[in-house]
């Protein structure tokens, strides 16, 4: 905060209050707020109703509990005091950032972005063993999934069965579960319908959750019978794409990697291929308390890779009207490489 030249920070709802605090807020139209000042003061304003539910680190801040009829926007203000240029949660709803900005036209708000993901985008040895935690349940799932029967079921009927085997293998909660057949696979987010899965349907399979509050988030695909010849082709190329990023984004230490190298490196490999106008989304994304944070492995993002970051590594490969195909592993960097947190059977996968 002294360095960007910033005198006080505001965070709300979203990942940046639980990774400072140990406490996440309900998302509400009740106000909860972090307060932060250049000298270390902290304190969360929190509804009163809210309150038991914290339990501060040892005495890192105070709680402000606010009654109904408090003005909680008006407690953060006095709070803020005198900083005139003040950081404010990038996920603050809108209404409160608002209000913050009404009370005094002479403070300059910006975006706490930059100073909290400067925290968190180098994982610690706790947070890199939730995440792998994690990682292992969903491919305990992964390979499960072997098992299952997806020809005369509906997507979203698979995809209940998956997420409830995801919660059974330790997930608190599965905050989405992909599961796209036939021509839906080349939506990349396409949502679980009542479509039903047809013999010779190529389905990918994305899915994660939370598991101590960390994310997880995996894709593998699977066929409905015998793939075909130029299904298997792409598939092969896929693969190659796939691994050869992960070993690519090994070699930090030897070339310095940016981010944005690692997306152009599997873009490469399919545009070659034949395939490069239909891998349509970026190589990944990082993951912690947030699903996706940075670095992003796109290009324009020229973050230079360092241990303790965690991102996904996902190239696919989508044919409008026809199929989709992804492959997904979440990668952590190391002193000497990446380790690869996900290691269900990449191999595609024929199912009944």
């Amino acid at each position: 905060m002294s360095a960007a030249g910033i005198d006080a920070l505001c965070v709300s709802v979203g990942s940046d209050l639980p990774y400072l605090t140990g406490y996440r807020a309900h998302i509400s139209e009740r106000l909860t707020m972090l307060v932060l000042d250049g000298d270390g003061t902290a304190t969360i304003v929190i509804p009163k109703l809210e309150a038991p539910r914290v339990q501060p680190r040892g005495r890192a801040f105070a709680v402000h509990p606010w009654e109904e009829t408090d003005d909680p926007v008006g407690i953060v203000g006095q709070l803020v005091g005198r900083a005139t240029r003040v950081a404010i949660g990038s996920q603050t709803w809108s209404r409160f950032a608002l209000a913050l900005q009404a009370q005094d036209r002479r403070r300059s708000w910006v975006d706490a972005e930059d100073v909290m993901a400067g925290l968190r985008i180098v994982k610690s040895a706790g947070e890199i063993s939730a995440l792998r935690n994690a990682a292992t349940s969903v491919d305990r799932v992964a390979d499960e999934i072997n098992e299952m029967r997806f020809s005369g079921r509906t997507e979203l009927d698979v995809a209940r069965e998956i997420t409830d085997r995801t919660i059974a293998a330790g997930h608190q909660s599965v905050e989405f579960c992909i599961v796209a057949s036939g021509p839906n696979g080349a939506s990349p987010h396409h949502t679980a319908s009542d479509r039903v899965i047809e013999v010779g349907d190529a389905i990918v399979v994305d899915f994660g959750g939370y598991q101590e509050g960390y994310c997880s988030d995996t894709t593998r695909m699977f066929v409905a019978g015998e793939p075909t010849a130029d299904f298997k082709e792409a598939y092969a190329v896929l693969r190659e794409a796939h691994a050869s990023a992960v070993t690519f984004a090994g070699n930090w230490r030897e070339v310095g990697h940016t981010a944005s190298q690692i997306d152009a490196h599997a873009r490469q490999i399919i545009g070659a291929a034949g395939y490069g106008d239909r891998f349509i989304h970026r190589l990944g994304h990082g993951i912690g308390l947030d699903g996706h944070e940075r670095p992003y492995l796109v290009d324009g993002d020229d973050t230079l890779i360092e241990p303790g970051m965690a991102f996904s590594i996902e190239p696919g490969i989508y044919t409008p009207g026809e199929w989709g195909m992804r492959i997904e592993d979440i990668v952590v960097v190391n002193d000497t490489g990446v380790e690869s947190l996900n290691n269900s059977d990449r191999n595609l996968r024929v199912v009944s």
